[in-house]
């Protein structure tokens, strides 16, 4: 039996985030992708020029028409654009039942807003008391909760703040703290599970849809039945293997690998440079 996922988000014209990047790794961990979209972006890899949000009606029926139809495994949320289709989304799969991750996106790789302002008190609010897990990295997880981030403890203590915003657990992503040893991402739990993630640094230009592409391994792997723990882990194999695997492609920020982390493990290649903390 195929398992189903589904991705909430924005349109990706230059292919390497958004709905492009969730469903290529959907489709390379071999789960069948579906989607709601919520925005078109006209896009490249170097920036993001313009941005036109669909109607939140059109959202909801597009969420419905698919969790209608499809036994739909886990959720995915990326990029949400305004409170209304926020507030649309929450309502579309509020009693649905089905584990959901949130990448709470805000930013653009090029600097672009791709969340309204007054859309943040609505992700707080509405959204997150939903999620199985958020994934915010660390200027995401700053706006969120209001915090400076620079230490362990202060990432420590941003994840408090989240988990009290409702959300089942939350991993930030460590990725922006340049002179840190590790790229090391820190999941915490409401039960008080917690233990780091650790990779080593890729010296390229070459990360946009890093943070959408993680996102989408991660509820894959809840698709495909993994603990949410488990799933953690495996999302930072998968896209620690499309950061060093790079393509090389686009004048920007270019794209990661989505099949790279398949061509390892069907030659049996080792991820290295991944470990788990505590």
């Amino acid at each position: 039996m195929v398992n189903v996922a589904m991705t909430i988000a924005g349109s990706d014209s230059g292919g390497g985030a958004g709905i492009q990047a969730d469903i290529k790794t959907f489709q390379e961990l071999g789960v069948f992708g579906t989607s709601a979209i919520t925005a078109i972006t006209v896009q490249n890899t170097h920036g993001v020029t313009a941005v036109q949000a669909i109607e939140p009606k059109i959202i909801s029926e597009q969420i419905k028409a698919v969790t209608d139809d499809f036994t739909v495994k886990a959720i995915k949320t990326g990029m949400l654009f305004s409170a209304e289709i926020i507030h649309a989304v929450a309502e579309s799969i509020r009693e649905k039942g089905i584990p959901l991750v949130i990448d709470p996106v805000m930013i653009a790789k090029g600097g672009a807003s791709l969340l309204h302002d007054e859309a943040v008190e609505a992700l707080k609010s509405v959204l997150l008391p939903l999620a199985t897990i958020v994934t915010p990295n660390i200027p995401e997880a700053e706006i969120l909760t209001g915090l400076t981030i620079e230490t362990d403890k202060d990432i420590e203590e941003a994840a408090k703040h989240i988990l009290a915003l409702g959300a089942k657990a939350v991993v930030i992503k460590g990725g922006h703290r340049r002179n840190a040893s590790f790229a090391e991402d820190v999941f915490m739990s409401e039960i008080g599970n917690k233990f780091s993630v650790r990779s080593s640094w890729v010296n390229t230009k070459d990360t946009h849809g890093t943070g959408c592409t993680y996102a989408a391994a991660l509820t894959a792997f809840l698709a495909n039945g993994e603990k949410l723990e488990d799933a953690v882990v495996s999302a930072k194999h998968f896209i620690h293997a499309a950061i060093e695997d790079g393509l090389t492609i686009g004048g920007g920020h270019g794209p990661t690998n989505h099949w790279a982390y398949g061509r390892r493990m069907k030659n049996k290649k080792h991820i290295e440079g991944v470990a788990i903390i505590g």
